[in-house]
């Protein structure tokens, strides 16, 4: 990668928090000023999306799924907070939700999965233990695309059939996770034999940024025009999604101490515990059908209150675990 652009890509990661609010800030406006553009967009966002994903799939190194296994202590509690940890504060919150299904279903989506990408990011800057973590993301994946039916369920109960159409639900999966996964598995691979591999995959990762602006418009400029009254409804879920942040802060302390992690893995466990897969789970949410749209903006929502919070986090992480003394 050239050094002009190479300095282009640094300056967009060091100011990503202030790139994605203003992204769906002008979502919002396009939407509101402009709702007849909101099909046309809307036909956009696959292709958008998907190519979003496959970069974002590009950091989640296949290799290392097999050295994850062998990660010990670490893999546990990253498994424990995520899956265990996570799951409780969810079912602790979930009855002070809006009680609006789409709501509901949209704060279960992007709360229940955890984030495989700009964490590893977010977490370096804190010190904590990147390449841990990063070997942990494969696994992370996996399971949270395995156990999200089932969490969803237990949540949801019956009404989950009543309101889910399998085939839609089943396609966006399919062509928006599976495929673009396997491809950017095999670009890895492809990568990892020949220096033109190398070098695409090199390219391919600086568009993150970009393609995630291009995403978050697109995405709220399609569906704020099918909100209707619910902004409102909307906004009520800012609250719950601070709260999160908060509260798995210290129960991702808890959780790193109780594994008797040194400080660099415990940060990256607090991280993970705390950043959520909003990404991954949109495609899920825009196979919804229309009466359920707000599923998506309730994600998106997500997705702006976190990367402000990781701001905070960068920040706040090391000094509630500092490095010991001597």
């Amino acid at each position: 990668m050239q050094q002009g652009t190479s300095g282009l890509v640094d300056r967009m990661e060091r100011h990503q928090v202030a790139i994605y609010v203003g992204a769906i800030l002008a979502g919002v406006l396009v939407g509101f000023l402009a709702p007849s553009a909101g099909p046309g967009l809307e036909v956009a966002i696959n292709p958008v999306l998907g190519s979003l994903l496959y970069v974002t799939f590009l950091q989640v190194p296949a290799r290392e799924l097999l050295r994850s296994l062998r990660a010990g202590r670490f893999l546990g509690a990253a498994l424990v907070v995520n899956f265990v940890v996570v799951p409780l504060v969810v079912a602790a919150m979930f009855g002070f939700l809006p009680a609006v299904l789409g709501v509901r279903l949209g704060v279960l989506l992007v709360l229940l999965t955890p984030c495989v990408d700009y964490v590893i990011v977010f977490s370096g800057l804190a010190g904590g233990s990147s390449d841990r973590l990063l070997a942990a993301t494969p696994l992370l994946l996996v399971a949270q695309m395995a156990l999200l039916p089932v969490f969803l369920l237990l949540f949801m109960g019956p009404a989950l059939a009543d309101v889910i159409e399998v085939g839609p639900f089943v396609e966006a999966f399919v062509v928006l996770i599976v495929i673009p996964l396997a491809l950017a598995w095999l670009t890895q691979a492809w990568a990892a034999r020949r220096p033109a591999g190398e070098a695409f995959s090199s390219w391919a990762g600086a568009l993150m940024v970009p393609l995630m602006v291009a995403t978050l418009l697109v995405v709220v400029a399609s569906q704020v025009p099918k909100l209707g009254d619910g902004g409102t409804v909307v906004l009520g879920v800012v609250p719950f999604y601070v709260v999160f942040l908060v509260v798995m802060a210290g129960l991702g302390l808890v959780v790193a101490r109780a594994f008797r992690l040194d400080t660099s893995a415990g940060r990256a466990i607090v991280f993970t515990g705390a950043t959520r897969n909003s990404l991954v789970v949109l495609p899920l949410a825009l196979a919804l059908p229309d009466t359920l749209a707000v599923a998506a903006v309730v994600i998106v929502t997500q997705t702006l209150v976190e990367v402000v919070g990781m701001v905070v986090y960068v920040r706040a992480i090391p000094r509630l675990l500092p490095e010991p003394v001597g």
